[in-house]
């Protein structure tokens, strides 16, 4: 008699075979889930980051209305836009876009700092936002939002 060999189950049809990959993969509602925490994650580093140059571009705001120096630099607004369009370029990201946005930021910036100049508030802090450390608010944000410098 032959030896007995033990005989693989049989295979369930073809249709109702379990992938191992899809077992383990999130769901797509998990997946878009988790992708949303990464999107909120960066907005709130974007807004950071933007608080900071915000700060900064207020001290060049106050820099430039005590030494009567004009709010606006057209040489340097250009330079920053060629090199925001490579950064883009390089990051693949579009470079209209970019250079969309960091023209509204500069717009911006200029707004503030005119109103600097008229208003003579060169101190070291924003007198409108009661902040020392130049306008920490939402209203200096908006006007404020990044300079060329």
């Amino acid at each position: 008699m032959p030896p007995q060999v033990d005989a693989a189950p049989p295979s369930p049809p073809s249709g109702d075979r379990a992938d191992p990959a899809a077992a383990s993969a999130p769901s797509p509602s998990d997946e878009l889930k988790a992708l949303r925490r990464s999107i909120d994650n960066i907005d709130a580093a974007l807004v950071h980051m933007l608080a900071e140059r915000f700060r900064c571009t207020q001290a060049v705001g106050r820099l430039k209305a005590r030494h009567s120096m004009p709010p606006a630099d057209p040489a340097r607004e250009a330079e920053q836009v060629e090199r925001l369009r490579r950064l883009a370029h390089d990051a693949a990201l579009d470079p209209d876009f970019a250079e969309k946005f960091l023209s509204f930021v500069i717009r911006e910036v200029i707004r503030h700092h005119e109103a600097i100049a008229r208003t003579g508030d060169a101190r070291s802090g924003d007198a409108r936002s009661g902040d020392a450390r130049g306008g920490n608010t939402p209203a200096a944000a908006r006007e404020g939002a990044g300079h060329a410098g």
